[in-house]
């Protein structure tokens, strides 16, 4: 009889677990990043009335007899299923699809999470409500990114500033019209960066001196001085198309304009948007040219590979950062440490960290948070067979003492 009552107990104190897990589910329900517990039962040990015996030549063999001891919760398993992103439109919200985790420094302590909503303290670093900084690369001047560095605190300078690009390349394309008389003039504007960032207007000048033939010459600044060029002769052959110069590049020189380096301009020879002489009309554009002027900091948006990418009031945007990733040979071996976060434990494996999209790691959504992956419908169910266990073995406990009862009324 008491056999049976401890044996009820144990069966209390599991389905108690349940309860408190099933509880703790429901409770974060809308948690960002939350991943839900699920409780494994296992029975006890088991008490062996009867041994099994072999086989003999007039005799079968026979099972043991054994009798349970109850049951024990085996372990509280980690269910780590993706969560639905709910799109939230903040420019420093971001979740992963697929497997990883965001990596923090919390207290010289390194955690791990799936809960994407972080923010910029006043020293322009990039943390989590609690104040953990996300980890990652932090790119150079040119706005290159190394993941073979050690991961660091990401920092987004608010205003930061970057310093101008000079010119050194225009490229240019269009068609200058092959029945246009000799001495027809057309023009091309342009601006020239120079070494300080300034814009300096620049204007190409293409005179038709022979058939096939054109001569470019330039001007520059607000007094149209003359801007010294070479290779300025252009060449077409009877089918339109650009032949000379062999390099099919205008050049000038460092100094040429002033405070400003050495150009040179592309006159494209070839492609949908090449330089041609052709019937019809006129009309010559920059396609392209590199240089700007000094910039500041204006917004921060985040790409799919966790890049960080600054816009410019110069126009220019340029990588800042990329946030690194996590994955675990058994993230279920992870530790809560509260907050949505994890650390990991001698059993989860060293923290593999690189690129998102890369080594099995999930790529980024911005703009979203992970919700918890909490299925209510699931967890009421699971909340009524741990009542109903509970209520089951406290019958177990009453039977058992009515059987003891019984036992001691026999003497009367």
């Amino acid at each position: 009889m008491i056999r049976s009552m401890y044996t009820a107990v144990a069966g209390l104190r599991a389905h108690q677990t349940m309860m408190d897990v099933v509880g703790d589910n429901i409770a974060n329900v809308n948690t960002a990043g939350f991943k839900k517990n699920q409780v494994v039962f296992a029975d006890m040990l088991s008490q062996t009335l009867n041994g099994a015996g072999a086989p003999r030549e007039n005799l079968g063999g026979t099972n043991p007899a054994q009798v349970g001891l109850g049951v024990k919760v085996s372990s509280v398993a980690k269910n780590f299923g993706q969560g639905a992103l709910q799109r939230t439109g903040r420019d420093l919200d971001m979740s992963i699809e697929g497997d990883g985790f965001f990596v923090l420094q919390f207290a010289g302590e390194q955690h791990f999470t799936r809960a994407g909503s972080f923010f910029l303290d006043a020293d322009g670093r990039l943390t989590t409500s609690d104040g953990g900084l996300v980890q990652g690369w932090q790119a150079d001047a040119q706005g290159v990114v190394d993941p073979s560095e050690t991961t660091r605190g990401i920092k987004v300078a608010v205003g930061d500033q970057i310093t101008p690009v000079p010119t050194s390349e225009v490229s240019l394309g269009g068609n200058l019209s092959s029945e246009a008389p000799i001495g027809t003039e057309a023009f091309a504007g342009l601006d020239v960066f120079d070494l300080q960032g300034n814009p300096i207007a620049a204007s190409l000048t293409f005179t038709k001196t022979a058939v096939n033939e054109w001569t470019v010459s330039g001007t520059y600044g607000d007094n149209g001085d003359v801007l010294a060029l070479t290779d300025n002769v252009l060449t077409f052959g009877v089918d339109g198309e650009l032949t000379g110069p062999a390099d099919s590049t205008i050049n000038f020189a460092a100094g040429a304009v002033p405070n400003a380096g050495a150009v040179e301009i592309f006159i494209s020879g070839n492609g949908a948007r090449r330089f041609t002489q052709f019937g019809g009309s006129t009309s010559i554009n920059a396609i392209n040219q590199n240089g700007s002027a000094t910039g500041t900091l204006q917004s921060v948006s985040v790409g799919q590979d966790g890049t960080l990418v600054g816009a410019y009031s110069n126009g220019q945007v340029r990588p800042i950062a990329q946030v690194a990733l996590a994955t675990f040979s058994n993230a279920e071996g992870l530790e809560r440490v509260g907050g949505s976060a994890f650390r990991s434990s001698i059993n989860s494996g060293l923290a593999q960290v690189g690129l998102a999209g890369s080594g099995g790691r999930g790529l980024m959504a911005p703009g979203t948070l992970e919700m918890s992956n909490v299925d209510l419908a699931e967890e009421f169910t699971q909340l009524i067979r741990a009542q109903r266990g509970f209520q089951a073995n406290s019958r177990v406990v009453t039977a058992s003492d009515e059987l003891l009862q019984e036992i001691v009324n026999l003497k009367r």
